[in-house]
């Protein structure tokens, strides 16, 4: 399994942002108003980052020979759990992206200005959880001279 390229988040990322941007003003055309970010919002995606770091830090210490025993349906769960975590992160970013640029010309009012601040909040969560996801899928990166299962590695019988 290859890493995840981070060009594709970023793209991901820039997409996301340009519909929700273009979605977000057409609403407001029609009297919608956008609400600033609940904090819970924020705090759940430090806790999904913080959850993706810890599981993938167990592996990392497996792979270092400081944890005896881990599960290899475990270390490939949390391959899975970081690379859908820097997806969603980056589409999150994007989401929240999206929100800081609509007010970022109305900041003087006070409603537009709450939204910036909290979109920007969401947004630097949403990044660490795209950061999380790629760290720890580099932590669970098995290079092939690391690979015992390799048929073809010298010392194993043909």
């Amino acid at each position: 399994m290859r890493r995840t390229p981070w060009p594709r988040l970023v793209a991901i990322a820039a997409v996301t942002a340009a519909v929700a941007l273009a979605g977000l003003r057409v609403a407001e055309s029609r009297g919608a108003t956008v609400l600033p970010t609940p904090v819970v919002s924020v705090l759940v995606l430090v806790g999904i980052a913080a959850v993706v770091l810890g599981m993938g830090w167990n592996v990392r210490q497996y792979r270092a020979g400081k944890r005896p025993g881990l599960d290899p349906l475990v270390a490939a769960r949390t391959v899975v759990l970081a690379t859908a975590s820097a997806y969603t992160g980056s589409l999150l970013a994007g989401w929240y992206g999206a929100h800081v640029v609509l007010v970022l010309g109305d900041l003087a009012i006070e409603g537009r200005r709450a939204v910036a601040v909290s979109g920007g909040f969401a947004l630097l969560a949403a990044v660490a959880l795209v950061v999380a996801g790629l760290v720890v899928e580099r932590w669970c990166e098995i290079r092939a001279d690391e690979d015992d299962d390799d048929p073809g590695a010298a010392g194993s019988p043909a």
